[in-house]
């Protein structure tokens, strides 16, 4: 079983790091570095044996267009030696997975523009590439977008984890659905093939409620299942309530964290999880050192 860490950008304003919209996690890694590294060391502690770059919002739609131009490169190897150094410190292995996430902005697969995302992508991959043992696709929507992140780092060495946002506001037992709308099928049945996607070595479901995960899982086992070469498959959840039509959006307004995800709580997800065929578990947003701490006690003991 392999432990990831939780919501790095909750754990920063926990921690009482520069935390703000729109800049999110990003406004620590401009003005506080160091808290980012004891973030990561928190959940190292813990029991996660894999982290993640905090390079999730340098991106234009919370750092700004001239930002990301000016210092996008910068920043974005910064949280790759500040991840790598965390890593590199802890007693036991820990590995680097670089967080690639959407290029438009997460929850807003229909801003999707592949011939600048992929641009964006090229930026990522060159300035983490050195630092990280693992790349990522963090929530991503729509089969586009997936489709560009596996054209752009299957060309690297490093192992791929493609990571997807599932529909949780009117989810369809049985039939699992992204973002975007399109179904998790749509997107299983192209993988592998020649036309289609390349092979990811692991398939997660993130920052989407803990309730829809299990579906996902089990749908994708079931795809995986007569395959020689099984990608992984995994799960980080959020603690977001589901959003309603007071919700402004990512850049308008913070969420707050349900308080019935507790670490038990979440542990008791994460059982299920892994019975229907998961073997990476983490946390998304909201899910603090805490809560990977029951993880590691209860899916991972050793």
């Amino acid at each position: 079983m392999i432990i990831i860490d939780g919501g790095l950008g909750r754990q920063l304003e926990a921690m009482g790091a520069p935390f703000r919209q729109p800049e999110w996690s990003a406004l620590a890694l401009i003005e506080a570095p160091n808290l980012v590294r004891v973030a990561h060391e928190a959940f190292i502690d813990a029991g996660a044996s894999v982290i993640a770059t905090n390079s999730y919002a340098l991106v234009p739609f919370h750092i700004g267009q001239d930002r990301f131009i000016n210092d996008g490169e910068t920043l974005l190897a910064l949280s790759g030696k500040l991840a790598r150094a965390a890593a590199d410190a802890a007693v036991a292995p820990v590995q680097v997975m670089g967080s690639i996430p959407p290029m438009f902005g997460s929850y807003r697969p229909h801003s999707f523009d592949p011939i600048a995302g992929i641009k964006m992508m090229k930026l990522f991959c060159r300035a983490l590439l050195p630092y990280v043992d693992i790349f990522a696709a963090e929530t991503y929507s729509s089969i586009a977008e997936v489709r560009c992140f596996m054209d752009v780092f299957g060309a690297t060495e490093k192992p791929i984890w493609l990571s997807v946002s599932l529909e949780d506001n009117r989810p369809v037992v049985g039939n699992p659905v992204l973002r975007s709308g399109e179904r998790l099928l749509d997107l299983l049945s192209q993988i592998g093939l020649a036309d289609g996607i390349a092979t990811p070595d692991a398939l997660l479901f993130n920052c989407s409620q803990p309730e829809v995960m299990e579906d996902a899982v089990r749908a994708a086992a079931t795809q995986f299942e007569s395959w020689a070469k099984k990608p992984l498959i995994g799960v980080y959840a959020n603690a977001f309530p589901l959003a309603d039509a007071s919700y402004g959006g990512a850049n308008a307004d913070l969420h707050e964290c349900r308080v019935d995800i507790t670490p038990d709580v979440y542990a008791d997800f994460a059982e299920k999880w892994v019975a229907a065929g998961a073997e990476i578990i983490g946390g998304c947003c909201g899910i603090s050192p805490d809560h990977i701490r029951a993880l590691k006690a209860r899916v991972a003991p050793v």
